[in-house]
C-alpha cells in the first residue's frame, strides 16, 4: 500500500528515524515484525528494504533506518510529505512476553535495537492476553562500535527499565561487546544466574550469543538481519540453514521472511 511519510529525524551519527501515515490504521504489530520501504518516485532501487517495526500509533508506524547504501540513503533523503510503498507487517515478531516466568534479557548489537522499543512497550503494558511484565524484569543491553551507533539511547532509557550500554572503543559505557556487558551485569548481580535471552544485531554477535545461550542452558530468540528480496517467501533469497537434528531439521533451509526473522537459537545453525 501506499503511505506518505509524516517526519524524518536525525539519529546518532547515521541514522534516521522516520514516521510514515499508511492509508488504514493497523491493528497492534507484534515487536519483531517488519515492513519493506521503498519511495514511489524512482530514487529508491527496484527491490525495497526490509526494517522492522519500531514503533507504532495506530496508522502511523516509525522506523529505524541506518544509512548503509543506496535504498537506505533513498529513504533517509525523503523529505515529509513524500510517497512510499509499504508491505506488510510481515514475518514472525518476537514470542509473547509474560509478568510469569523469568526475567527477559535484550541484547542489541547497533541497529539491531530497532526492534526494542516496541517489545518493551508491549512487554511492559501487556499484550495478546499475557499479562505485564514489570519494569525490573526487563534489561536491554546495547553494543555498538561507537557511542554514535547507540540509537535513540535517551527514549529507551526513558522506558524506565535498565538499560546498560558497551562500545567498542569505549566511547560510551563498557569497553567491550554486548556479552562482555551481560558478563558484567551478570557478575554485578543485576542479571540473574537464569533468565530469557531476546538478541537481535549484526551476524557474528548473534553466533556468539547463540553459543553463550546453549552452554550456559537459556532459552534464546535471534532476530537476523538477513538481506530479503520480496519479503513474502517468493524468490527465495533469504535462506536460513536449520540446525540438523533440530526442530526444523527436516527443512535443511528456512526463508527469514517468512519463517522469521525472530527464531529459537536451537532451530537455526548460523554462519
Amino acid at each position: 500500500m501506499r503511505a506518505e511519510l509524516v517526519r524524518s529525524a536525525p539519529c546518532g551519527d547515521d541514522a534516521v528515524i522516520v514516521a510514515v501515515r499508511a492509508a488504514r490504521e493497523f491493528a497492534p504489530v507484534r515487536a519483531g515484525r517488519f515492513f519493506m520501504l521503498k519511495r514511489t518516485d524512482g530514487a529508491s532501487p527496484l527491490i525495497p528494504r526490509p526494517f522492522s517495526i519500531y514503533r507504532q500509533k495506530g496508522a502511523e508506524l516509525e522506523f529505524l533506518v541506518k544509512v548503509v547504501g543506496r535504498g537506505t540513503a533513498a529513504l533517509a533523503a525523503a523529505s515529509p510529505g513524500g510517497e512510499l510503498l509499504l508491505t506488510g507487517p510481515l514475518g514472525n515478531g518476537w514470542p509473547a512476553m509474560g509478568g510469569e516466568g523469568l526475567p527477559w534479557v535484550f541484547l542489541a548489537g547497533g541497529v539491531g535495537s530497532a526492534s526494542f522499543p516496541l517489545a518493551i512497550e508491549q512487554a511492559l503494558a501487556g499484550m495478546d492476553g499475557a499479562p505485564p511484565v514489570a519494569p525490573d524484569r526487563l534489561c536491554l543491553l546495547l553494543g555498538a562500535a561507537r557511542a554514535g551507533s547507540l540509537y535513540d539511547l535517551p527514549a529507551l532509557e526513558a522506558t524506565g527499565i535498565a538499560v546498560h550500554t558497551a562500545t567498542d572503543d569505549g566511547s560510551a559505557g563498557l569497553r567491550g561487546t554486548v556479552l562482555d556487558l551481560l558478563a558484567s551485569r551478570r557478575a554485578s548481580g543485576e542479571i540473574p544466574p537464569a533468565f530469557r535471552i531476546l538478541a537481535c544485531g549484526p551476524e557474528p554477535m548473534l553466533r556468539a550469543v547463540a553459543g553463550y545461550a546453549e552452554r550456559q542452558g537459556l532459552a534464546c530468540w535471534l532476530s537476523l538481519e538477513t538481506r530479503m528480496g520480496c519479503g513474502v517467501g517468493i524468490c527465495n533469497g533469504c535462506p536460513v540453514p536449520t540446525r540438523p537434528g533440530g526442530p526444523r531439521g527436516g527443512w535443511p533451509h528456512v526463508p527469514c521472511c517468512t519463517e522469521g526473522p525472530v527464531f529459537e537459537a536451537g532451530e537455526i545453525a548460523l554462519g
